[in-house]
């Protein structure tokens, strides 16, 4: 009976979380577009929240949703479509791949930083900082890796005129810290808060 009950409050969180992926992946709450065609998202912070109190697989899982909009959101956004039009399978593998990492591994972190952790709190701040950064530092690096210099091609029309190389990287870092630093705050502060409070009210993966 517990196991049964168990299972369906593990099911209810986690349509919760993704219901709140999609509200925000379509909706202008969960993105923050940049000048030079990279978007800040907010949308790290539910799968965040995923990772820590209900395990890596759910991570997992809610970094493949993550990723699944992302992907539908390419065949609307300028960045997407011209990524589209160079290559489909690329840009889906941009989306979902480094997403479901995104969910993953902060997930594994943080069922090994709880059983260091009485409080769990340095734990839930380490996965919630992490999981942003890990969105950036993996989604700009497959980004270079796939689609280096298409994307040089859209930074220039954005107004950066370097080369290829030390130069493009250079850019492509700036980018990373702008986004990254956005990203980990809000993740950082939002994420962690939630998971406390769903620690003591929801859950007891995460205690």
């Amino acid at each position: 009976m517990k196991k049964q009950r168990d299972r369906i409050v593990f099911l209810a969180e986690m349509a919760l979380l993704i219901a709140l992926i999609l509200l925000m992946a379509f909706t202008p709450i969960g993105y923050l577009q940049t000048p030079w065609g990279l978007q800040i998202t907010f949308i790290v912070v539910p799968v965040a929240i995923g990772a820590v109190i209900l395990g890596p697989g759910a991570g997992a899982a809610l970094g493949l949703v993550f990723g699944l909009t992302s992907f539908a959101n390419a065949f609307t956004s300028a960045i997407g479509t011209t990524l589209m039009q160079e290559n489909a399978v690329y840009t889906f593998l941009l989306a979902v791949v480094p997403r479901i990492l995104v969910g993953w591994l902060p997930g594994l972190l943080y069922a090994f930083l709880k059983k260091h952790d009485r409080t769990r709190l340095i734990g839930m701040a380490v996965c919630c900082l992490l999981t942003p950064v890990l969105n950036t530092i993996l989604y700009m690096t497959a980004l270079y890796l796939l689609f280096g210099p298409t994307w040089l091609g859209m930074a220039q029309a954005a107004g950066y005129t370097g080369g290829m190389g030390v130069n493009l990287l250079g850019f492509m870092l700036a980018s990373v810290a702008v986004n990254g630093v956005a990203e980990a705050a809000s993740c950082l502060i939002l994420g962690t808060a939630a998971c406390k409070a769903l620690q003591k009210t929801l859950n007891r993966k995460a205690a």
